[in-house]
């Protein structure tokens, strides 16, 4: 189901439908080196360069030191109310932020300590069509994120200040998968049908390659007025 790769550690992860991460060791025939029992279905993992985090069925998160890959740091229920397509850890590897299917992405930390700072917010509809969101990714250098959904939309965030700060002009399908590439200068954008509304007539699968201006992934911090 999802692929991360771990360069601090050198190995390569893969989360199945079968509730099972798997680390491989590349440089040795692509060994494998551990096996981890979730507690569900494995939708969607991301790395650190200490954590391994993952998301599951029955909306679970579940964390590993990459240090000790035994027994999870943690298994918490997400703060979301219904089923988890996405996690993607913060840049500075503070905290992760989650993408749902109701339309919601939710901004969690590691630290009890941070606790007071975790929100959720609504994104993703038109009017009262709330569409599922399918994929995080965070700018390598600003922190802002970009955010897919199955209303063909990709929006830009800036979490720490609580404000959308662009939106790119629409997609012929639902966004299914983003990535920025080393310093953000440029966005892929996965276009592809997710199936949410069955089986239709759909455009087909295309990768699309957007060029980012810095004016529209820089935080814009809240005015003193504000």
């Amino acid at each position: 189901r999802c692929l991360e790769y771990s360069q601090y550690r050198e190995l390569l992860f893969s989360g199945g439908w079968d509730s099972k991460v798997n680390a491989w060791d590349p440089r040795s025939s692509g060994d494998r080196v551990a096996g981890l029992t979730l507690p569900g279905k494995v939708f969607s993992m991301s790395v650190t360069d200490s954590r391994l985090v993952v998301a599951t069925a029955d909306r679970r998160v579940v964390s590993y030191d990459l240090r000790m890959l035994d027994a999870p740091e943690f298994d918490r229920e997400s703060s979301l109310k219904y089923q988890t397509r996405c996690v993607r850890t913060f840049p500075d590897g503070q905290g992760y932020a989650l993408a749902s299917i109701e339309g919601r992405v939710a901004i969690e930390y590691f630290s009890a300590d941070d606790e007071a700072k975790k929100y959720a917010f609504k994104c993703h509809r038109v009017q009262q069509t709330v569409f599922p969101v399918n994929s995080i990714a965070f700018h390598p250098l600003h922190g802002t994120f970009a955010t897919g959904g199955c209303d063909g939309f990709v929006n830009i965030w800036d979490g720490k200040n609580k404000k959308r700060l662009c939106q790119l002009p629409s997609f012929p399908t639902s966004i299914a998968s983003l990535s920025f590439n080393h310093d953000g200068t440029m966005l892929a954008v996965a276009a592809s049908y997710t199936f949410e509304e069955g089986e239709k007539d759909h455009p087909p699968d295309q990768l699309y390659i957007r060029m980012i201006s810095d004016s529209d992934v820089r935080p814009k911090p809240r005015s003193a007025a504000s």
